[in-house]
């Protein structure tokens, strides 16, 4: 699934992403640190990883595997 970044927090290292149909869905500081990245700009386009339960496990950029 793929969003833009709507919020991010640097502090804590959550944020927000909107998705492609409008809705706004929060990610966890795990999953950004599960990213291997550093920073998330707003207007940044991403790309969420979830698990079997939905729970967002990884937030990437789209040219990453």
């Amino acid at each position: 699934m793929q969003g833009t970044v709507a919020t991010f927090d640097e502090q804590t290292q959550v944020g927000t992403v909107l998705l492609d149909d409008g809705s706004e869905l929060a990610f966890p500081a795990a999953a950004f640190a599960a990213s291997g990245l550093r920073l998330l700009r707003v207007g940044q386009r991403v790309r969420l990883d979830r698990d079997a339960t939905g729970n967002i496990t990884r937030v990437t950029l789209p040219t990453l595997p």
